[in-house]
């Protein structure tokens, strides 16, 4: 699995409006709505089963990366989404530094393969300090779309 077979690239939000974890996560659902990737109807659901999961365990996994996340019923199949925050947003991380990069996941509570092998695709590139470096400075929808092609791709240099 590649990201670009994940990522909703109309759902991207290259600016985040959002200053807090929570209105980040609401934002980037949101996104997904508005891009016709999650029907209306479950937005409460997704934000609240994302929330519940960072109650577990931050997902703010350092490197000023967070990866909120969390599977749904019936989704046909994983869903996600990038907002940055150039300013920072404050998301528990591991590190204790800011959240400039937020990937948000959505994947099939009937899948759990299909969760894992996303879960994988992220990592494999935010593990990679080009990529993240490049995902900071990508500021247009287009631009974060063009570095997820290139990434799956090998192409960062």
């Amino acid at each position: 699995m590649k990201l670009a077979d994940i990522m909703v690239a109309e759902a991207m939000v290259p600016n985040l409006a959002a200053a807090t974890r929570d209105e980040a996560i609401a934002e980037l659902v949101g996104a997904l709505v508005e891009a016709g990737a999650l029907p209306k109807r479950r937005i409460d659901e997704a934000i609240k089963a994302i929330l519940t999961r960072e109650g577990q365990a931050t997902t703010g996994i350092g490197k000023g990366i967070a990866l909120p996340h969390a599977r749904l019923g019936s989704l046909k199949k994983p869903i996600a989404t990038i907002g940055r925050a150039p300013e920072g947003i404050e998301f528990s991380a591991l590190d204790s530094k800011p959240v400039y990069s937020v990937i948000l996941l959505l994947t099939s509570n009937d899948n759990p393969d299909e969760h894992l092998q996303a879960m994988e695709a992220i990592f494999k590139q935010v593990q990679r300090d080009i990529f993240r470096k490049f995902l900071r400075q990508s500021d247009t929808k287009k631009a974060i779309a063009d570095l997820i092609l290139e990434a799956d791709r090998d192409e960062l240099v």
